[in-house]
C-alpha cells in the first residue's frame, strides 16, 4: 500500500513539474529579460486607440469636406 501511494504522489509531482515547464518554456526568454531588470514597454490602452480613431476619422471628414466644397467652387466658376 505504501508503494501504491508513493507512485501515485511521484506521478503527481511529475505531472505538476512538466505542466509548469510547458508552461514557461515558450515565455522563458521574457522572464529571464525581466528578471535582469529590463522594463518592457506600456500595453496601450483603449482610451489611446479610440483618440487615435477619432483624430483619423476627424481628419478623413475634414479632407472629404474640402474636396466637395472645392468642386463646388469650380462648378461655380
Amino acid at each position: 500500500m505504501a508503494v501504491l501511494s508513493i507512485l501515485v504522489f511521484a506521478g503527481a509531482f511529475a505531472l505538476s513539474v512538466t505542466l509548469i515547464a510547458l508552461s514557461i518554456a515558450p515565455q522563458w526568454k521574457r522572464i529571464v529579460r525581466l528578471a535582469m531588470g529590463h522594463v518592457e514597454p506600456a500595453f496601450t490602452t483603449v482610451g489611446t486607440v479610440m483618440v487615435a480613431d477619432r483624430r483619423i476619422t476627424v481628419r478623413r471628414w475634414a479632407s472629404s469636406q474640402t474636396l466637395v466644397s472645392s468642386r463646388k467652387w469650380r462648378a461655380a466658376a
